[in-house]
């Protein structure tokens, strides 16, 4: 069973990094003009544009002066879920396994 929660949690880190990749290069795409019919450009819209939103809803203040810094939360609280859920999932499985 250690060996299942040490794999959940490494699963868990890869798709946590994978997405904050995804989120950095989402917030980059933004500083040019892309096109918004390209699949690559409607793909990271679709999966980070709703995340966006709901810390925006949540955080208006995160607005400032036409700035949006709602990426750089998302990226902390990613961050924080990386080093909080996969740290006591590693930890489990090795409590487990003694």
């Amino acid at each position: 069973m250690d060996y299942v929660i040490l794999a959940v949690a490494k699963v868990l880190s890869i798709v946590l990094n994978l997405y904050m990749w995804v989120v950095i290069i989402s917030a980059l795409i933004t500083w040019v003009n892309p096109d918004p019919y390209n699949p690559v450009v409607r793909f990271l819209r679709g999966v980070t544009e709703p995340v966006f939103a709901k810390v925006r809803q949540y955080l208006p203040f995160l607005n400032i002066s036409g700035i949006d810094l709602s990426p750089i939360v998302v990226i902390l609280v990613i961050q924080m879920l990386d080093i909080v859920l996969v740290g006591n999932l590693t930890r489990l499985a090795y409590g487990l396994g003694m």
